[in-house]
């Protein structure tokens, strides 16, 4: 069967502010109460879990309930560093029970070393360059005649459109997820939930194996730079021996008697 068949799947789901000055203590206690009042009321929350806007995309992630296969997949996918980098990215969020809709094995295949260049393209798939809030997409949508094609970081396209107003997401396979949980802020970008996962079209062989290279590259960095941590180590703990072992000067074997 192909990759892509598998994937295949049709989903539908449907600052706080705080005054702070004051003229009396009394005042000021009852403005307080009513400033944190405020601000709990519109915490943005996730599956139950807050979501904080001064941390970047992948600490929000793994703290939300309902994105624990997303997370597990960005960690094999070796792109931990890039979304916590400072982006900005707007990023199409599938939800557990999403990922539960793909075949067992083609995820278990995904998430396995072999299966990484796959992941990794269709994880980039699901992140737009720039910031962008569910306000700025439906104005983009609406001067594109109310259909917005949008480059992804994994360079193939996604057609965006107003549908009962919520964004829908159309990839290359045509399949449509839509936004259910819109503009979750992060210190890097946005977050978006969607009830699906998106499909770019496969790559070539030779497109797969430029991925294959780069991450083949990445991951030697990665041992260099472990290498030389461990070497580092290694000869400090030898300069520590080698200072302990030294013979005492006479004037200070004298002091110690």
């Amino acid at each position: 069967m192909r990759f892509t068949n598998m994937l295949k799947s049709v989903l539908f789901a449907g600052s706080a502010a705080g005054i702070a000055m004051t003229a009396t203590p009394a005042l000021a206690q009852g403005e307080d109460a009513a400033a944190e009042t405020e601000a709990a009321a519109e915490t943005i929350t996730v599956g139950g879990a807050e979501m904080l806007p001064n941390r970047n995309i992948v600490e929000n992630a793994a703290n939300s309930p309902i994105h624990t296969t997303l997370v597990s997949a960005v960690q094999a996918a070796q792109l931990v560093e890039t979304l916590s980098g400072p982006g900005p990215f707007t990023v199409l969020a599938p939800t557990d029970e999403t990922f539960a809709l793909l075949p067992a094995e083609t995820l278990t295949q995904l998430m396995s070393e072999a299966g990484r260049p796959q992941l990794r393209q269709i994880l980039t798939y699901h992140v737009i360059p720039g910031a962008l809030d569910a306000e700025t997409l439906m104005g983009q949508i609406e001067q594109a005649g109310g259909e917005l094609v949008v480059e992804t970081v994994e360079g193939s396209p996604l057609t965006l459109t107003v549908v009962n107003d919520a964004v829908a997401v159309t990839d290359e396979q045509g399949a449509i997820g839509y936004v259910t949980q819109a503009d979750v802020p992060q210190s890097n970008g946005y977050i978006h939930v969607i009830n699906n996962v998106l499909i770019p079209n496969p790559p070539s062989p030779e497109e797969l194996a430029v991925i294959a290279q780069q991450m083949a590259a990445e991951r030697a960095a990665e041992a260099e730079a472990d290498a030389a941590m461990e070497d580092a180590a290694t000869d400090d703990a030898a300069a520590d021996d080698t200072a302990s072992d030294e013979p005492m000067a006479e004037g200070e074997a004298a002091d110690d008697m």
